[in-house]
């Protein structure tokens, strides 16, 4: 049978190419897995999966061994009406940003390619043409109004639309006819009499399909020459002996063409596995109505590609573990088809902040200081042509401001702006502007007199400001390191954070307040809100972008204002306070917190509870005069964390095993899931509250508490460590002077330590002093091997 001139195949080769896997069992060679993208926009994250999973599959086998296993990436685009160059050049460049590698494709070429689907027309057809001469395809002259006709037919019969074979059977002369005056036809594939494809879906198990019935005799060749979708990928997976095809479950109908058209060219079938579709949380398939769905988004959005491999790996995918974080060469060591699930898989970008925040943590100032860079320009708050040390200086103070806190990197830019500009009010009458807690610091009259000492500390110029000569130096230690801890800060005995804190010691002596009573109203005069980082560490920002031949990019419309504009912004506000503000309506009397009068309330107390020092003067009248419960009353032990899992009802908890010298370990629920990663916690040496009442948290049985200390705002927390020579169940007393007293208290009785009316009274008074030790009345708590500590210093425990 001769061809028509117009389909341009008379003169291709009837021989088939050759097929790699002739005579092969796929599962037993190296791996050759592919990500075929159709480049019609950008990379889906549902694509990004994919191609993630085919990654690790062919990395997994390069790092046991298997040189000649092969990622491939194949450029699907045969569409000619919606593929780009630049749609393609997108999707490669976000495969890139994923670190996702390809060993044959585009660019890298191989000796399989060409790898896009635009350059093989003539493979298609030559193997067309073959199919045409075995007799395993023919010419369709059906017409597209003879096709809807039969259709609307079968559809009122409710049948199920196929095409009815008219010309599958026909005569070849009246065929070869129609070819030779030129009428255009299709070239469908002859789906064998009682065709059954069954394939054994690596995720899904076996499935299997009624051929004839499920689909009939499908198109080829499409009239004007042009391959159709399924034909080419056969014939790709074939040409280039692909072992595995990993893919959406929405390609499984697709499957059942392809392995027909395989079987024919007697070329054998990949394994097959078919992924769950990702999805939003109304449970349909994830889209753009569901917000970012492009990687080039997530870049946009200040992702780090590591976390976002990590967060993808986990739609549908697990090690039979609770662990969330992994690491890429954690994930390739790990990963195995066999545990991807079949169940969809719902995108949650609450999750996904959540891994990205873990991985910003894992990574070092110089890792992610290029990052931020990125961010402070995108968004405006430094200009790109500035000077370099200007701008290595902002973003590397930029950096270590945000490091601890940020979720994504763009959380850098959006923290400077918020540091640089000043949302205090102009008026009283603009109070509405800011937040309640900080109206209501501000009517309580707490605010007022704290806000005019620091005015009049700055009009006497004894209010600290940063070393012109540093300005570094809240991010600095002596030795040069840089400080990523929220509650640490820089400089020696003489630098600017030295002399801030003297100044709010000595200002809360002379005002007889401390805690959240002195330090809540001194950043909000200073910075604008009454929580947030180190005053300290954000002044020496604000100093550095009002230095001279700045980089801060105030041509883009960032709002710096600086500490002298600050003080009279703020000395203008307190004008227009009104009189019945200006007092604090409730003043503490220490006497009266001392004597237990006012116990309870905020764990850090009022008053002198709340700012318990190592001072002997102080710690003595404290000791002398309190009246509260004795600390010995309660158990508290050194445990050691033996197994940690997320709450699956929750959130914020972490469930626990918790040895602390029984004979069987506690089940305890903490909620520091926000703080820490299960790695942190898992094998982690801890103090533990053993006579707390039990009680359920979120419906799981806890029996005790792990202390911890926090700042004042509660957005740092760190453990209560024992010695590193403490024994596990060891108790943890306290004796005054630091010896341990002979008549110690015997611990109040296994869950009659009920937390509303003991642990209370006794946890203001509980707090770490300048040195990180934890204290109880101002002197240490102890274990036989020493004193107890915290990485928190002037921290509140509980």
């Amino acid at each position: 049978m001769s061809v028509a001139s117009g389909t341009n195949m008379e003169s291709m080769k009837t021989d088939l190419p050759p097929f790699p896997l002739i005579g092969k069992n796929p599962d037993e060679e190296p791996p050759r897995v592919r990500f075929a993208p159709s480049p019609t926009g950008s990379l889906h994250v549902g694509g990004a999966r994919t191609a993630l999973y085919n990654w690790l599959i062919a990395q997994g086998a390069r790092v046991e061994g298997d040189t000649n296993a092969s990622f491939i990436v194949r450029v699907e685009d045969t569409d000619v009406a919606r593929s780009t160059k630049e749609s393609e050049e997108s999707v490669l460049k976000d495969l890139e940003w994923l670190g996702l590698q390809w060993d044959e494709g585009p660019v890298t070429n191989g000796d399989f390619g060409p790898y896009r689907q635009s350059e093989r027309a003539d493979l298609y057809k030559s193997v067309a043409r073959t199919l045409l001469d075995s007799g395993k395809a023919y010419p369709c002259f059906s017409t597209n109004e003879e096709l809807e006709s039969v259709k609307e037919a079968q559809m009122k019969a409710g049948e199920s639309p196929r095409y009815d074979g008219k010309w599958r059977d026909a005569d070849p002369e009246l065929v070869q006819q129609k070819i030779d005056a030129g009428d255009p036809y299709t070239v469908r594939f002859k789906v064998p009499k009682g065709a059954r494809v069954v394939i054994d879906d690596v995720v899904r198990g076996t499935i299997a399909w009624d051929a004839e019935a499920t689909v009939g005799d499908f198109i080829l060749l499409r009239s004007s020459g042009v391959p159709v979708y399924n034909f080419c990928v056969a014939v790709d997976d074939a040409t280039m002996g692909i072992t595995m095809v990993v893919r959406a479950e929405e390609h499984l109908t697709n499957t059942l063409r392809q392995g027909l058209i395989l079987d024919a060219l007697g070329a054998p079938r990949p394994r097959y596995a078919h992924c769950s579709l990702i999805l939003g949380e109304d449970q349909q398939k994830l889209s753009k109505r569901h917000g970012a769905t492009s990687c080039n988004q997530f870049k946009e959005d200040g992702f780090l590609p590591d976390a976002m491999i990590n967060y993808l790996s986990l739609l549908g995918w697990n090690d039979g573990t609770d662990r969330e974080i992994f690491t890429r060469d954690e994930l390739v060591d790990s990963f195995d088809m066999s545990r991807v699930n079949p169940s969809g898989a719902v995108f949650d970008m609450q999750k996904l902040k959540w891994i990205n925040g873990n991985h910003l943590k894992m990574m070092s100032i110089e890792e992610v200081k290029p990052l931020i860079l990125e961010q402070l320009i995108k968004h405006n708050v430094l200009n790109s042509n500035g000077a370099s040390d200007s701008i290595n200086r902002i973003t590397l103070a930029a950096t270590c401001l945000a490091k601890q806190m940020m979720v994504t990197t763009v959380d850098a830019a959006t923290n400077a702006k918020a540091v640089l500009a000043y949302p205090l009010p102009q008026s009283f009458d603009d109070l509405s502007s800011v937040e309640p807690d900080e109206q209501k610091l501000i009517k309580s009259g707490a605010f007022y007199n704290v806000a005019k000492a620091i005015v009049a500390a700055y009009d006497a110029g004894v209010l600290p400001r940063p070393n012109e000569v540093n300005v570094m130096e809240p991010f600095e230690e002596l030795n040069g390191e840089l400080i990523v801890e929220d509650n640490a800060t820089g400089g020696g005995a003489y630098a600017y954070p030295a002399a801030w804190k003297t100044f709010m010691k000595t200002l809360g002596k002379e005002m007889n307040l401390k805690g959240k009573n002195l330090f809540h109203p001194a950043r909000l005069a200073m910075t604008g809100v009454m929580s947030g980082q180190d005053v300290t560490k954000q002044m020496a920002l604000l100093q550095l972008a009002c230095e001279f031949g700045s980089a801060v990019d105030l041509e883009g419309g960032l709002e710096v204002v600086p500490l002298e504009v600050r003080i009279e912004m703020l000395r203008g506000f307190l004008e227009t306070i009104p009189e019945e503000f200006r007092v604090k309506k409730e003043e503490v009397v220490v006497k009266e917190v001392v004597q237990g009068k006012k116990g309870g309330g905020d764990r850090r107390g009022e008053g002198t509870a709340a700012g318990v020092t190592s001072d002997a003067g102080d710690s003595a009248d404290l000791v002398s005069t309190y009246e509260g419960p004795a600390f010995n009353t309660m158990d508290v032990r050194v445990g050691r964390i033996t197994k940690v899992w997320k709450h699956e009802e929750s959130d914020k908890l972490f469930c626990e095993e918790v040895d602390v010298g029984e004979a069987e370990p506690r089940q305890i629920a903490s909620g520091l899931q926000p703080f820490f990663s299960e790695s942190d916690l898992q094998d982690r040496k801890v103090l533990v509250l053993c006579n707390l009442k039990a009680r359920k948290l979120a419906g799981f049985p806890s029996h005790g508490m792990v202390l911890c200390t926090s700042n004042d705002d509660h957005t740092s927390v760190k453990f209560c460590d024992a010695p590193v020579d403490a024994e596990i169940g060891e108790r943890v007393w306290w004796g005054g002077d630091g010896v341990l007293p002979e008549n110690m208290e015997e611990a109040a009785a296994e869950n009659k330590f009920a937390k509303k009316k003991m642990f209370e009274k006794i946890a203001p008074y509980l707090r770490t002093n300048e040195f990180g030790v934890c204290e109880f009345l101002g002197k240490p708590i102890m274990t036989n091997s020493g004193p107890c500590t915290s990485a928190m210093a002037d921290g509140g425990i509980s």
